[in-house]
């Protein structure tokens, strides 16, 4: 069960994430590009500093840092939010491919002898650090100002403008707290098979957007929704054996279109009634 809920870590932080720009307003389309940017920092700053809480803090402050000035020029200039993030999606793949040229000569897979980390205990740190986490996003979505102001951003935001409170600022922290989310992600996806692989997120950046609908942005509901998908997708590989390849690549995302389907059938039955 530990391994489940493991697997279960990188896609809850960025299911988190995302479920902070919805509320916002603006999807965070980015956060695959994010994910697989993180993910190589951590590698890449290991290299350089042999530690590996400061190569993973690193990693989540410059994707910040980076997202900031992104979601900056976007409010400055008036873009389109759902193409801005497109574009840097983008662009942060193409720096880690480009980054990895440059500093590795390479841009496949990157392992390291010194880079290999104890299976058990980073499975139980990053198991008690996302439940903290979890936590933390709810006391802050529904029990300070900032995440009503946050909430309300998506629906209202005239009204926080009349208010005198920057709807345009509460955008900019979406976003930056959607790509610190993303950041974790894939420090987390790294740290876990000890090596940094080309499109490391393997599209969990836009199923965690997925997993958010799944939830109707309620936390608990995502959290659900994403541990049941990884379950599916966990227990496929225990039924290699059994199950042809197509249809043990299939499994995960037949059971993401289920979950997908019962809340639009809970929806039209109720709306029927």
């Amino acid at each position: 069960m530990s391994d489940i809920l493991f697997s279960s870590v990188p896609l809850i932080l960025a299911s988190l994430g995302a479920l902070f720009s919805e509320y916002a307003g603006i999807l965070a389309v980015f956060m695959d590009g994010v994910i697989n940017f993180s993910a190589f920092l951590t590698f890449a700053l290991y290299a350089g500093t042999s530690n590996i809480f400061v190569s993973v803090i690193l990693s989540v402050l410059i994707c910040v840092l980076m997202i900031f000035l992104f979601a900056l020029i976007t409010e400055k200039s008036k873009m389109n939010p759902f193409l801005s993030a497109t574009a840097i999606n983008l662009i942060f793949s193409s720096f880690t491919s480009l980054l990895s040229s440059i500093i590795f000569h390479t841009r496949g897979v990157l392992t390291s002898k010194a880079f290999v980390f104890d299976y058990e205990e980073v499975k139980w740190v990053w198991l008690c650090l996302t439940v903290l986490i979890s936590v933390f996003s709810v006391l802050f979505l529904f029990k300070t100002p900032h995440g009503l102001y946050l909430r309300i951003t998506g629906s209202d935001s005239d009204v926080l403008d009349v208010k005198g409170v920057s709807s345009a600022r509460c955008r900019i922290y979406a976003w930056m707290l959607s790509a610190g989310f993303a950041a974790l992600s894939g420090a987390v996806l790294c740290l876990k098979i000890n090596s940094f692989v080309p499109n490391i997120s393997a599209g969990r950046g836009w199923i965690a957007l997925a997993a958010v609908f799944i939830g109707q942005k309620k936390i608990w509901r995502v959290v659900v929704a994403v541990i049941i998908f990884c379950a599916a997708d966990y227990f496929g590989i225990t039924l290699q054996a059994v199950l042809p390849g197509a249809a043990l690549n299939a499994l995960p995302y037949f059971v993401a279109l289920l979950l997908i389907s019962i809340p639009r059938y809970n929806s039209h039955y109720g709306s029927s009634k």
